[in-house]
């Protein structure tokens, strides 16, 4: 359950995002915010080089997580139209996806090996943003990666990361039907919880 394809790697080397230090965040395009977080998390990658080194970072790299993804969001874009029968789980829901996530990418962090990521277009409609850019300088050809973000306040937030035309919602949430063709929610909870924390479900 919840096939995590080696390409996803990628997504949150190039997406594990900063908080803004800027003030001047309001007046800031989203690729400009983009790729100044981007260069914070890169260069903390640079000096991961042990499972020491994962351990010592991982603390930063949740808060940059926390700080720059709209998890709640991902969390109900994922679910779909089941989110309406969360009745009143949605908050523990969200806390289970994000450790699931965080369990998922934070743990594979040793596998950066100095990969570049290069910017290319922004389209921008009122509160909502996409930002092209392609992963350069791995083993095999580049890797178009697309952030899909929306304007909260004066910081724009990730919601859903496009991978070579693949998006992380949407595959979640195929995973996630199939498991609810026969489990309930509160399954899927237990499952999603137990993946979080490491353990096989």
């Amino acid at each position: 359950m919840f096939t995590k394809p080696s390409w996803l790697k990628f997504a949150f080397i190039g997406t594990a995002l900063c908080f803004v230090l800027n003030t001047t965040a309001l007046a800031q395009t989203p690729k400009v915010q983009l790729q100044g977080t981007i260069e914070q998390v890169m260069s903390v990658l640079a000096t991961i080089r042990s499972a020491d080194d994962i351990a010592k970072n991982k603390g930063l790299l949740e808060e940059i997580l926390l700080t720059r993804f709209d998890f709640t969001e991902m969390a109900r874009r994922s679910l779909g139209n089941q989110w309406n029968n969360l009745n009143g789980k949605e908050q523990e829901f969200v806390s289970a996806f994000m450790q699931f996530i965080e369990n998922t990418y934070l743990g594979r962090l040793g596998s950066y090996r100095g990969e570049k990521i290069v910017y290319g277009g922004e389209r921008v409609e009122q509160d909502f943003a996409d930002v092209d850019t392609q992963v350069v300088g791995g083993q095999g050809p580049a890797i178009d990666v697309r952030y899909q973000l929306h304007l909260i306040g004066t910081e724009w937030k990730v919601y859903d990361v496009v991978i070579d035309q693949v998006s992380l919602v949407a595959n979640y949430r195929s995973q996630f039907d199939r498991v609810l063709q026969t489990a309930s929610l509160e399954e899927l909870l237990k499952r999603l919880r137990a993946k979080g924390s490491g353990r096989q479900s």
